[in-house]
């Protein structure tokens, strides 16, 4: 019996400690420190409305638009079912899915001259990977600046201006976050305006 109130004892201690005041601890420092990351990294257009996660990727696909790497996650950029394809180098599928991406890449951006980064035509690890590198971004610059009647060069310094540096000017590569850009291009240009369909 001494035994038994003795682990129930440190059962009852345990959880309050690590469960419940260590997490609001937790909580409360982040909601400090950093609160904007700690509630998600949410992005507001001009309007206040909440239209994604600076962390989460998501399709785009007007040509007013830059476009992110394609996604496994679930049926597409799905926050809930983050994950690789898990389909190898020797996978038909893989390699059809890839082909009808570079056919309608290529169809898309026209003016593109330098082959297409490979990172426009494979997922990520997570199937939500919200960066691009700047060599992937400014790719798509012709079309976009098409799209938006812009010179390319206004476009261009745009993208420009997104580059990320590597972290602590050390860790991984230059990265531009796509939605950050395109809600950029919206806030500089105004939002696109559908072209009527010739009968």
């Amino acid at each position: 019996m001494p035994e038994i109130l003795t682990a129930l004892r440190m059962t009852v201690a345990t959880l309050l400690l690590l469960g419940v005041a260590y997490p609001l601890v937790m909580t409360g420092l982040a909601q400090v420190l950093f609160p904007h990351r700690a509630n998600g990294s949410l992005v507001t257009d001009a309007a206040g409305q909440v239209v994604g996660s600076e962390l989460i990727g998501q399709a785009f696909a007007k040509p007013a638009y830059f476009q992110s790497r394609p996604s496994a996650a679930g049926a597409g950029y799905d926050a809930a079912a983050s994950s690789g394809s898990n389909l190898g180098p020797t996978s038909r599928k893989l390699r059809d899915r890839i082909a009808a991406d570079v056919t309608r890449l290529q169809s898309e951006n026209p003016q593109a001259g330098a082959p297409i980064p490979s990172e426009l035509v494979t997922a990520s690890g997570s199937g939500l990977d919200p960066h691009l590198s700047p060599e992937a971004a400014l790719w798509q610059v012709p079309r976009v600046a098409s799209a938006r009647g812009r010179s390319p060069a206004e476009v261009r310094a745009v993208v420009q201006a997104h580059v990320q540096p590597r972290t602590l000017g050390l860790l991984g590569e230059p990265v531009v976050n796509v939605l950050l850009l395109n809600l950029d291009l919206d806030r500089r240009y105004g939002r696109p305006v559908a072209r009527a369909v010739a009968p």
